[in-house]
């Protein structure tokens, strides 16, 4: 019997196939046997439905989290990029340089005021200056840019919490 899910419900998903997902969110490093006695399945079927999710690309991946203060990055920042330039060469081009910026958790294409939002991880306020004028305002097409300490940062409750 499958637990009851919380998450609303999708053309292409099942109430079994939901709770393996909210487990798997939970504990992406739940055996599957444990997996298969949570939501009630012999532990092939469960299998069998896990790789499905999987190859349909519904799991993506199951990732590791870092403690950033732990690996000498204690300081994160959010870096707002303006460009004078929204041809796609440009956006693409910096786009790609700036996925590669060593330290960078995310980068996000964004419409309003800034053309990019980059979520970055660093050793020191020296580090967060270099990673700026080297990587970022270097680019022809940058125009200015605006950086955010960040404080704090916490799990927001995900896309499988009910809406």
């Amino acid at each position: 019997m499958a637990l009851p899910s919380k998450i609303p419900q999708s053309p292409s998903l099942d109430p079994t196939d939901r709770a393996i997902l909210e487990l798997l969110v939970e504990d992406g490093r739940m055996t599957n046997a444990a997996l298969a006695a949570r939501v009630g399945l012999p532990e092939s079927t469960c299998a069998y439905r896990v790789r499905a999710l999987r190859e349909s690309g519904v799991i993506a991946g199951i990732h590791a989290r870092i403690d950033l203060a732990a690996i000498g990055r204690p300081i994160q920042a959010v870096i707002k990029v303006h460009l004078s330039s929204h041809n796609r060469v440009h956006i693409d081009e910096l786009f790609d340089l700036l996925v590669a910026i060593p330290g960078a958790l995310s980068v996000v294409h964004v419409a309003g005021d800034n053309d990019f939002h980059l979520h970055v991880a660093v050793a020191s306020p020296e580090r967060l200056r270099d990673v700026i004028l080297e990587h970022i305002t270097s680019h022809p097409a940058v125009t200015k840019t605006e950086t955010q300490l960040v404080f704090e940062v916490r799990e927001g409750a995900g896309v499988l919490a009910p809406l």
